[in-house]
């Protein structure tokens, strides 16, 4: 008969004005790695914080091998042998490795009648835990001095040292190379050999087929399905995570034109972009697909300057560029909107006239004396032509909406007139109309002749708004798609494809 390691049986959480999770009922069977995917706000995140007592479910059951449990709190999970690796890891950088491992649980003996740590007991301990996964470290070695690979293996190393039956590892290859990837499968493949079951959580479905058994997914707060890995299809996992996608098309009047204004040669940066090549035209909207971790953020950082690529150049009109530079970049015409807004694009404390002007304070100030009302009219054409809803200039741009606050990303870099725009996922995070404004942007920018490069994680988007679009897998262009003669599972699994 089968044995079910692990069930949740009809778990709800609910939140002033929300549900997170609406009757989840879903089973992982020992020894096998089950993948728990769906998208932001799927109610994944919810689902693990209750296995690990972070937070208590509202209604609902939790049962280990038939028998309901109780889980109140972290220590009640460990208890029952349920432990969570999170996405931040959660080590103290100047302790050794065994320290690491045994956090808080260090063996301890008399010594002239006071406990003090038995240190060989506890350098032994840690060894032992390392040689049954078959890993070699140096137990004496503050954990600062080893790589993010072998940091993650210390803190896998951490949770294995409670015995777990079951063991969640919340995004594990995000900041892995892909060799330091292939050696974690390994290991979490001994895991399982060993009958534990692991919970694998991974926005990079495209290392799925290597690691998962079966594949469950939420959506919205419920169960969307399962699927065994080996029947599962790019089509079945893109039904289940996005169920029927609409899609809007791009205005008909908006054409780009054949003139290159931006010219991509052998691009490489170690790790992850390797030998990226691809041309940009005036007035084109180019998307650029890809799985988290494809390189997309990487590529236009390297394409600013703010991530200097190891090879390669670029070429801006006449200027062809082997080390750029922001600040050259941006003279060149260019423009950046990275993705995490609220701390590489905005300064939260200062108010909106300040944040809506900082990118053209050579324009707006040649001389370098500043003043309001120099200031003003640039505020008051972005504000205008872009609709940021603001009582007053005045006020902090923390003060906004996610969606206000894009467009005022957006507004500081057009007050500098440039020829080219890269939006790294400027639309997360904001409701669906201001989605629609930001789209609007970009096609009004286009009429103008200015070119944009879109990266999107929404890839029913990049179809929506683009002109042409390019699909990046592991740092490498693998092939490029016309938006009118592609639909969204046909971009999905192009994405996927390895």
């Amino acid at each position: 008969m089968t044995v079910w390691k692990l069930e949740t049986e009809a778990l709800r959480k609910e939140y002033p004005g929300t549900v997170a999770l609406d009757d989840v009922s879903i089973q992982w069977e020992a020894g096998k790695v089950h993948a728990l995917l769906g998208k932001n706000g799927a109610g994944k995140s919810t689902l693990v914080k209750i296995l690990a007592g972070a937070i208590t479910p509202t209604s609902g059951r939790i049962l280990l091998d038939g028998a309901e449990v109780r889980i109140a709190n972290p220590a009640e999970a460990f208890a029952q042998g349920i432990v969570t690796v999170h996405q931040e890891l959660s080590l103290v950088p100047e302790l050794s490795v065994a320290e690491n491992i045994l956090l808080g649980r260090l063996p301890m003996r008399k010594k002239l009648g006071v406990s003090v740590v038995d240190w060989p007991a506890a350098f032994e301990q840690a060894r032992a835990v390392l040689d049954e996964m078959e890993v070699s470290l140096d137990v004496r070695r503050p954990t600062r001095s080893f790589g993010v690979a072998d940091q993650q293996i210390i803190e896998i190393a951490k949770a294995m040292s409670f015995r777990p039956r079951v063991l969640a590892l919340d995004e594990p290859t995000s900041a892995l190379a892909h060799h330091e990837t292939q050696h974690l499968f390994r290991l979490i493949r001994q895991l399982t050999a060993r009958g534990v079951t692991v919970i694998y959580i991974s926005h990079r479905l495209q290392e799925l087929k290597h690691i998962a058994d079966t594949i469950t997914v939420l959506r919205d707060g419920r169960l969307a399905g399962r699927v065994e890995m080996a029947d599962a299809t790019p089509d079945t996992i893109a039904r289940l995570l996005f169920g029927e996608v609409m899609r809007n098309n791009r205005p008909d009047d908006l054409k780009c034109e054949e003139t290159a204004v931006f010219e991509v040669r052998h691009i490489g940066l170690k790790d992850h972009l390797f030998d990226v090549n691809f041309t940009l035209r005036r007035g084109e909207i180019l998307g650029i697909a890809g799985m988290l971790g494809s390189g997309r953020t990487e590529l236009l950082k390297a394409l600013f300057g703010a991530e200097p690529f190891d090879e390669g150049e670029v070429r801006v009109g006449d200027e062809t560029i082997t080390a750029p530079t922001p600040a050259r970049m941006k003279a060149l015409g260019l423009a950046f909107t990275p993705e995490d807004r609220k701390s590489e694009a905005l300064v939260q404390p200062l108010s909106i006239r300040q944040n809506l002007c900082m990118a053209a304070m050579e324009r707006i100030a040649p001389t370098g004396l500043i003043s309001r009302s120099r200031e003003k009219p640039f505020v008051d054409e972005q504000v205008a032509g872009l609709q940021i809803l603001i009582s007053s200039a005045e006020r902090p741009v923390a003060s906004l909406s996610g969606g206000n606050q894009q467009k005022v990303v957006v507004g500081n870099w057009l007050n500098n007139q440039p020829r080219i725009v890269l939006f790294d996922e400027p639309t997360r995070g904001i409701d669906v109309q201001a989605k629609q404004q930001i789209f609007k942007i970009m096609w009004d920018l286009s009429r103008q002749g200015v070119s944009a490069i879109f990266v999107s994680s929404e890839l029913e988007e990049l179809l929506e708004v683009c002109h042409r679009i390019l699909v990046l897998k592991r740092g490498r262009i693998g092939g490029e798609v016309d938006p009118a003669a592609c639909d969204f599972n046909r971009l999905f699994a192009l994405c996927l494809e390895d």
